[in-house]
């Protein structure tokens, strides 16, 4: 999901687990839950388009890379809670309480992510299989609102406070509601809730004792309304593989995508080894042509794009083009485009000769 969500998801992760325990649980949960993320920078991302096809959700959105950013975390914020304590003279902190508020928040980025259809590979490096749950789109709204909400009804009776919740509510609540992609229920729900979190504010439901509480409130009701999307998702999941099934046989690719501003919907796409279709479109696939061949297996860009590519679509431009120099192969992932010849999940390789 988006490092918004992430932020204050592990936000209110944070304070529910270790408030009181754990020194600045709240700000520790936001920087911890978005590690997988910055992580990966350490081994290499740079934010080309390319980086996203073979370096994000990789290492550091697997198991492996989690322990090591939990270690690696729980050390530098354990040590420099320490020294900022002994400076003060007062006691040294939980060391327990850190390492469980940063394992929680970190493994929590790592359940977000793979609620949806952009998946991710937890077994790495032993196993590059992505894994995708198929349930709650990448970008929810809710999972905005809902942890701000909490952060909110438990922060100080203070103009600050209320002024940090208000310089995120505020923009994404405009956001939303001019979001043409957004449903019309999706947006008087989230109205709604933000009139609700007026009210709880200004009648003072947690305040600062209760904020633990308000928190932990908050995450079930969220992990309430992925659990809900994640069950309603099965008959969506089960129409799409008999779909499949009908259209290309029993070794038919099939899968029910997330659709983002539409909570509880799913977009059905099938595939066989030569077509990719939905319920009203069907494109080939033109994966065994020689030259589609050759850019998957001896160019990088090609390469990258078959690992990463769920529903891999080709296509190969002998005409004239811009440079010259022979001919182009286009690449598509059909979960995010179709027939672009640039943008997101399109990757274009020229091809000199015969070969890359």
């Amino acid at each position: 999901m988006d490092n918004l969500a992430h932020a204050l998801v592990g936000a209110a992760l944070g304070r529910a687990v270790a408030d009181g325990r754990a020194p600045h649980a709240a700000l520790v949960g936001a920087v911890a839950a978005n590690a997988p993320d910055w992580a990966e920078f350490l081994i290499g991302f740079r934010g080309r388009r390319l980086d996203y096809y073979t370096l994000h959700r990789g290492i550091t959105h697997s198991f492996l890379g989690a322990a090591v950013e939990i270690a690696g975390l729980t050390l530098l914020i354990g040590l420099g809670a320490t020294w900022w304590a002994r400076r003060r003279g007062a006691p040294s902190p939980a060391w327990g309480w850190i390492a469980l508020c940063v394992g929680a928040t970190v493994l929590s980025h790592l359940v977000m992510d793979w609620q949806g259809s952009y998946g991710l590979r937890p077994w790495l490096p032993w196993s590059e299989r992505w894994y995708y749950g198929d349930a709650v789109a990448i970008v929810d709204p809710f999972f905005w609102l809902v942890p701000l909400v909490a952060l909110g009804w438990g922060g100080r009776r203070h103009w600050r406070p209320l002024a940090l919740v208000g310089g995120v509510g505020v923009p994404i609540t405009v956001v939303v509601l001019r979001a043409d992609q957004a449903g019309s229920w999706l947006k008087v729900v989230f109205a709604g809730l933000c009139v609700v979190a007026a009210l709880g504010w200004t009648r003072h439901w947690f305040g600062v004792v209760g904020r633990r509480r308000a928190a932990a409130t908050a995450l079930v009701a969220l992990a309430g309304y992925a659990l809900a999307q994640g069950i309603a998702s099965l008959p969506a999941k089960a129409a799409a593989r008999r779909a499949a099934i009908v259209r290309f046989g029993p070794g038919a690719q099939w899968a029910a995508l997330t659709v983002v501003g539409r909570p509880f919907s799913w977009e059905p796409i099938y595939a066989s080894a030569d077509t990719v279709a939905g319920d009203d479109w069907a494109l080939p696939r033109h994966l065994n042509d020689p030259q589609v061949q050759d850019a998957l297996l001896h160019t990088s860009e090609g390469r990258a794009m078959l690992q990463f590519a769920r529903f891999l679509t080709a296509e190969v431009d002998t005409g004239p083009s811009e440079g010259g120099g022979g001919m182009l192969v286009l690449l598509r992932d059909a979960r995010y485009t179709r027939v672009a010849r640039a943008g997101w999940a399109v990757v274009v390789i020229r091809m000199s000769g015969g070969g890359g």
